[in-house]
């Protein structure tokens, strides 16, 4: 259910997890990877790739769910797919970029992560953020 792969994504994030391993790991169980090997590959794509604010990290980790989970797709047809997926992130939160989601946090590109305080947590939509990704994402991984 997507409630519960939801949750899991917001618990990862709470946990400490970037927004890309958040929504990846939440599916690992409808994309066919081991959520270490996800864990892994998703990591460099915390904080809009590299904490370079660019692609939102949620959005990394839904669109590597979909291909780990269609790897005999075409090029245009995980393309299509892919494009849905982004468009609804996109329509909802009007913007897939890192930067504009978090217009309201003050910007810190370096490449040291934030430390996981009350206050990071309080400030940032990410929570809401990668579990909508992972309602997306958990309807093209079916």
């Amino acid at each position: 259910m997507s409630e519960d792969r939801a949750e899991r994504a917001k618990e990862y994030f709470y946990s400490g997890f970037n927004c890309a391993q958040s929504v990846a790991m939440a599916l690992s169980d409808l994309s066919g990877l081991p959520t270490d090997t996800l864990k892994a590959v998703s990591a460099p794509f915390g904080g809009g790739v590299a904490r370079s604010r660019q692609l939102c990290g949620a959005v990394s980790g839904m669109l590597m769910s979909i291909g780990a989970a269609h790897p005999d797709y075409s090029k245009a047809e995980i393309y299509s797919v892919s494009r849905q997926a982004m468009d609804e992130f996109s329509e909802r939160f009007g913007t897939m970029t890192c930067a504009e989601l978090l217009k309201d946090v003050e910007a810190d590109s370096s490449p040291l992560p934030s430390e996981r305080t009350a206050k990071y947590y309080a400030e940032r939509p990410c929570a809401e953020i990668v579990a909508f990704a992972a309602k997306i994402a958990e309807k093209y991984l079916k």
